[in-house]
């Protein structure tokens, strides 16, 4: 696992002096993905690359990065793991395209790859998760790719004007900013996007002209074709659709054996490493497997790290140090006290690089921490829901979906536009009065609550009902001068023909809410420690096969995740995982009411959002009157714009408003 930048110009950035002090500033940047080597590229033609280097495979100066093919066709940066490069090594040494190897590292594999088939033909053959840079010296083509199912990250774009105009890209946004070209403009549609979801979905950025490269796709570009050329090579969408029309034929039990294989070997190929390597467990189905085909394959017992919290509802501890022991595991835990995990907050901005706001990055960091103390590689059950349908709001939504659309869309829409004709204030005024008779639901804000519903009443499909349902704030209310991009849940739906309402929400997940929330989550805070995180779910031939296996195996009477479940069974007793479902999240709705009240008021203060001039304050105020009365619980919505105005304040000072209990012991 490791970090790269690089960038393409005119004659303005061909001094090579000049690149290279650029270039190194630019990776320094981002030295915790790679604090073991640095290496720095640039031939004067206006092309430069920059590597750090975190040492996992072929520990010698042979792995040494930017790396040259054997013809000096190709140079090239690179950041992940791919899994089957030894026998992409003897495939082509069966050939007789292999180079004199120079050692043992998947990318020395890349390049020869490369050199023999093209790059695509390559990544196409890769099992692994990736994000590379390679410059073809012969076409002059910057070439960028990155992973099937978006593990790692790569941005990208045009900043500057004219001759000094300059393609940046990078694993990070903090190495691109470091380049003089970056302007560094907030993008407020990207904003919206932000409030909307708390995270923004490729292919946005919080900056305008950077970009992010959507998962399983190529990136050309030149200098003498500027406008970068981005082609799809592996689609979730196509998978699904795939899938769903020649599903798996065979019996529950064929099933689950084909599935308990695949999902074998791929833990058995993300075992493969020269450094020391164990796993995050929490006690659920998704880690406990992951845990459990581990340690069936390995002699001796594998570590494992879980974290655990004090306050009733937010502790999975005792989960995980049952299925440890049941496991014969070298299991580590920690309790985190309030006061540690509130510690990592001011260090979010630096760590995520973008606002982001999934508040159990949180704990994601503090396991990522533990972890590193004793290993360098950590695999984890991140994706099991999205592939064997663990989240509740698919079905939930689904229904409603059928419910809703039995309903004349006429009288829906005429429903929808008769609420919407009063403001949600107007409406909190006028039932005022009358909360104490309301629904429970719509005691708190009833005004938001009732445009809630209108908005799904006018849906037009389950991805309209979809967005709402996992929406924190109407953007259009919100972000001054921003308007909300079109995305697959707003305006842009994915083919996705032949899938019923559950598998439908699933693949959209899979395409949104995995790579651009889950998986940043857990790069960034493993990054952030020097830590390589693994997901042996996301092969993408266990991917496949998931989407091949019926419905009525992912859920069956009442039941997630039935066939990942029978899997499990076969190393652990269901009495040690029939529970029900937590969150790995801590208590942020209570923190903001109490040690964090000071931090969060100073950001929210109405005199500095409307000086900052991003937010409409009144919706903001009256939310955070509403979180602090306890009439609401609006930690979510909070979450986000306290995010942006941390980030904001860092982004732009190399500062950060000190949390509020930090106030108090100043």
């Amino acid at each position: 696992m490791c970090g790269l930048v690089g960038f393409l110009a005119g004659d303005h950035w061909r001094e090579a002096g000049k690149a290279a002090a650029v270039l190194t500033r630019m990776a320094d940047t981002i030295v915790s993905r790679g604090p073991d080597d640095a290496g720095v590229w640039a031939d004067g033609s206006g092309v430069g690359l920059a590597h750090r280097r975190l040492s996992i495979l072929d520990l010698s100066a042979a792995g040494h990065q930017p790396m040259t093919g054997p013809s000096g066709r190709h140079v090239i940066v690179f950041n992940g793991e791919i899994y089957n490069h030894l026998d992409l090594r003897r495939e082509l040494e069966q050939s007789g395209r292999a180079p004199i190897w120079r050692g043992h590292s998947d990318t020395e594999t890349l390049l020869a790859g490369f050199a023999a088939w093209g790059v695509r033909a390559t990544v196409e053959r890769c099992i692994g998760m990736f994000a590379f840079a390679v410059w073809d010296t012969q076409t002059r083509v910057l070439t960028l790719g990155r992973d099937r199912l978006g593990e790692k990250p790569l941005y990208y774009g045009w900043q500057g004007a004219g001759d000094e105009a300059c393609f940046l890209f990078g694993s990070e946004l903090k190495a691109l900013r470091a380049h003089p070209c970056c302007a560094a403009d907030v993008d407020r549609d990207a904003l919206c996007l932000l409030m909307r979801h708390n995270y923004i979905p490729a292919p946005h950025s919080i900056y305008r002209g950077i970009s992010k490269l959507p998962a399983g796709c190529l990136l050309t570009v030149s200098l003498d074709r500027r406008e970068p050329s981005v082609e799809v090579y592996w689609s979730l969408a196509d998978v699904a659709v795939s899938g769903n029309h020649a599903p798996f034929t065979g019996s529950d039990q064929e099933a689950t054996d084909a599935l308990e294989d695949l999902l074998k070997s791929a833990v058995r190929r993300q075992m493969l490493a020269d450094v020391p390597l164990g796993a995050f467990l929490s006690g659920g189905i998704d880690s406990s497997t992951v845990v459990a085909l581990m340690q069936a394959q390995s002699a001796r017992p594998v570590k494992t790290f879980s974290i655990g919290f004090h306050e009733p509802g937010y502790n999975e501890a005792e989960h995980a140090l049952a299925v440890a022991r049941h496991l014969g595991t070298e299991h580590t835990e920690l309790y985190v006290t309030a006061e540690q995990a509130r510690d990592v907050i001011p260090r979010l901005p630096d760590l995520y690089s973008e606002p982001f706001a999934d508040a159990s990055q949180i704990p994601t960091f503090l396991v990522s921490q533990l972890a590193r103390q004793h290993v360098t590689v950590s695999l984890s059950g991140d994706a099991g829901d999205e592939l064997f349908a663990g989240y509740g709001r698919y079905v939930r939504n689904s229904r409603h979906w059928e419910r809703i659309a039995r309903l004349p869309r006429g009288l829906r829409a005429l429903a929808a536009g008769g609420i919407r004709t009063l403001s949600p204030e107007i409406w909190d005024a006028v039932l005022g009065p009358l909360r104490p008779l309301l629904p429970g639901s719509l005691r708190a804000a009833p005004g938001e609550k009732l445009h809630q519903g209108a908005r799904k009443l006018a849906a037009e499909r389950i991805d309209d009902l979809y967005l709402q349902s996992i929406s924190r704030w109407d953007p259009a209310r919100l972000v001054i001068g921003g308007r909300e991009p079109r995305t697959c849940l707003n305006g842009r739906p994915l083919a996705l023909d032949g899938l019923d309402g559950v598998q439908r929400l699933m693949a959209l997940d899979a395409v949104t809410y995995l790579p651009d929330d889950i998986l940043v989550k857990v790069d960034r805070a493993a990054m952030g420690v020097s830590l390589e995180g693994r997901v042996p779910f996301l092969d993408h031939r266990v991917v496949e096969f998931a989407w091949r296996i019926p419905q009525s195996m992912k859920l069956r009477d009442g039941t997630a995740k039935w066939i990942l479940r029978q899997v499990l069974y076969k190393h652990v007793p269901r009495a040690l995982i029939e529970r029900p479902k937590k969150g790995f999240s801590v208590p942020v709705g209570d923190w903001l009411r109490g040690p964090l009240r000071d931090w969060a008021e100073s950001l929210l203060d109405e005199s500095r959002l409307r000086q900052e001039g991003f937010f409409n304050p009144a919706p903001i105020r009256r939310t955070w009157a509403e979180h602090l009365s306890g009439r609401r619980n609006a930690q979510y919505h909070l979450w986000g714009v306290l995010m942006f105005q941390a980030w904001l304040k860092q982004s732009r000072t190399g500062q950060i408003e000190p949390s509020g209990y930090d106030q108090k012991a100043a």
